[in-house]
């Protein structure tokens, strides 16, 4: 046995909460212990970053009124997002796509302003700051689905509506609402996967050997 790997309760645990990881969309109220909410936002801060940039801005939304203007906007854009599906406008308008109303804590995960000072491992691949916040983000919800708490990303909103809302600087960029909270329960399977929205494709269709679409043998 490799001297570093993990005992096989240790491994099977983070496997547990890989597979089980769900997008939630349905919570219940009951509040989060703050020292919970601290345990996953560290979480989420050791996450791995290019160049050790640490990109990552957290925006506790504590204020109703202010849940409920970004409630506004992300139905401002759930419609929009609706009428480019044409065909499957109405499918997709059935679809529960946010708990923002609902959950216990709203959380707006931000890239930080004044990025262009950093260029280590960012010089050809600019955007590796948004990789940055994304490993954060998973971070954050492995840690929530092992304490047993759902999280949900929202991406439908107006990035420029949000960060006027938010008063952030002009050079910082919102790029999650999070929606956090107890659950009755987690998804079997992913929600729109349960809905017949999209299906898992095969690991084996996405995986190429030294060049573009050969199979590994």
């Amino acid at each position: 046995m490799p001297q570093h790997r993990y005992s096989d309760a240790e491994r099977a645990a983070v496997y547990r909460a890989i597979y089980q990881r769900r997008d939630m969309r349905h919570f219940l109220s009951d509040p989060i212990d703050p020292a919970l909410l601290l345990r996953l936002l560290d979480a989420a801060h050791h996450a791995p970053s290019v160049g050790f940039m640490q990109p990552w801005r957290f925006i506790r939304i504590s204020d109703l009124k202010l849940r409920k203007a970004i409630h506004g906007l992300v139905e401002q854009e759930r419609i929009r997002t609706a009428q480019a599906l044409e065909q499957r406008e109405d499918e997709f308008m059935k679809l529960k796509v946010e708990g923002i109303l609902e959950c216990a804590e709203v959380l707006v995960a931000a890239l930080c302003g004044q990025r262009e000072q950093y260029i280590f491992g960012r010089r050809t691949l600019p955007e590796m700051d948004l990789a940055s916040l994304s490993c954060a983000i998973q971070n954050m919800w492995l840690a929530a689905r092992a304490e047993g708490i759902g999280l949900g990303w929202v991406s439908m909103f107006e990035p420029e509506a949000l960060k006027t809302l938010l008063h952030m600087p002009e050079d910082s960029q919102p790029f999650a609402v999070l929606c956090l909270g107890h659950v009755e329960q987690f998804y079997d399977r992913p929600m729109l996967e349960q809905e017949c929205w999209a299906a898992r494709q095969d690991l084996n269709d996405l995986l190429f050997e030294n060049v573009w679409n050969t199979p590994c043998r």
